[in-house]
C-alpha cells in the first residue's frame, strides 16, 4: 500500500501530529538563527575590507586622530571594534607622544575585555543550532515509539487479525516522524560546524591583528609612528574574507 505525505498526516494521531508540528518550529528556528548569524558574519568581513586599507593610511600618515575615529566608524568590523579599545585607552597619552610599557599593557587589556565581549557576541545562536542537532533526532524518535505502540496497541485491539498488513499504515506513520527528526538536525548540525570554523578563523585575525597593533605601538614610540611592518601589511592580514591570514 502506497501511502502519500498527505494521506500520512491524515491518518496520524494527535501526538504524533504535535511531534511533527514541533520539528517545523525548531527547523524555522535553527534556519532564521543561521541566516542571522550569516548576515552579521558577512556585514563583519565586508566592512574589516574597506577598514583596513583606511586605516592603514592614517597610520601611515601619522593621523592618529583620524585612525582612531575611523575604527569608531566601522562598527561592525570585528578587527575595528578590537583596535578601537587599544586606541582609545592609549589615546590621552597620543598628544604627547610618550607611551610607557604601562601604558601598552593597558591597551593589551583593553583589547582582551574586547575580544572577550566580540567572540561572546559572534557565538550568540551557536547553542541553538546545537541544540536541535542534538534533540530533534531524539523528538523524531520519541514520536516513532509512541506510534509503533499505538500500532501494535490497535492490532491488539483487533484480535491480532491482519497480521503485518493490519500495521503496516501505523509503523509507517510513526517512522515519518524519525524522517523528519533527521531532517531538522542534520542541517543544523552543518551550520553549526560552518559557522564554529568561521568564528574560530575571526578569532584568529583578531588576535594576530592586536597583537600586531601592540607590536607597531611599541616601535613606534616618539616619531616612529607609521613605520612600522603593521602600517605596510595590515591590509593584506585583514580583509583575505576567508578567515585566511596571509603571512
Amino acid at each position: 500500500m502506497n501511502m502519500s505525505l498527505i494521506e500520512l498526516w491524515g491518518h496520524m494521531g494527535s501526538f504524533a501530529r504535535g511531534i511533527v508540528f514541533i520539528m517545523v518550529i525548531m527547523s524555522v528556528w535553527s534556519l532564521a538563527v543561521s541566516f542571522g548569524k550569516w548576515w552579521k558574519l558577512f556585514r563583519a568581513q565586508r566592512e574589516t575590507r574597506k577598514f583596513a586599507p583606511e586605516f592603514s593610511r592614517f597610520l601611515q600618515e601619522e593621523q592618529m586622530e583620524g585612525a582612531i575615529a575611523l575604527s569608531a566608524k566601522y562598527k561592525k568590523s570585528h578587527v575595528a571594534r578590537i583596535l578601537t579599545g587599544a586606541l582609545e585607552e592609549i589615546r590621552p597619552l597620543l598628544t604627547d607622544q610618550h607611551i610607557t610599557v604601562a601604558d601598552i599593557n593597558s591597551a593589551e587589556r583593553a583589547i582582551e575585555r574586547q575580544m572577550l565581549i566580540i567572540v561572546s557576541e559572534l557565538k550568540r545562536g551557536l547553542g541553538i543550532l546545537a541544540t536541535v542537532g542534538a534533540t530533534a533526532p531524539f523528538v523524531g524518535l520519541l514520536g516513532t515509539t509512541m506510534g509503533i505502540v499505538n500500532a501494535f496497541t490497535g492490532m491488539a485491539a483487533g484480535g491480532g487479525s491482519g497480521g503485518l498488513a493490519a500495521v503496516s499504515a501505523g509503523i509507517a506513520e510513526a517512522l515519518i516522524t524519525t524522517a523528519f527528526g533527521l531532517m531538522t538536525a542534520i542541517p543544523a548540525v552543518w551550520l553549526y560546524n560552518y559557522f564554529q570554523t568561521k568564528i574560530d578563523f575571526l578569532t584568529v585575525e583578531m588576535t594576530y591583528t592586536s597583537k600586531e597593533l601592540i607590536d607597531y605601538l611599541i616601535k613606534g614610540v616618539g616619531h616612529e609612528f607609521g613605520r612600522s611592518a603593521f602600517t605596510k601589511d595590515f591590509p593584506a592580514k585583514v580583509t583575505s574574507g576567508s578567515g585566511h591570514i596571509d603571512k
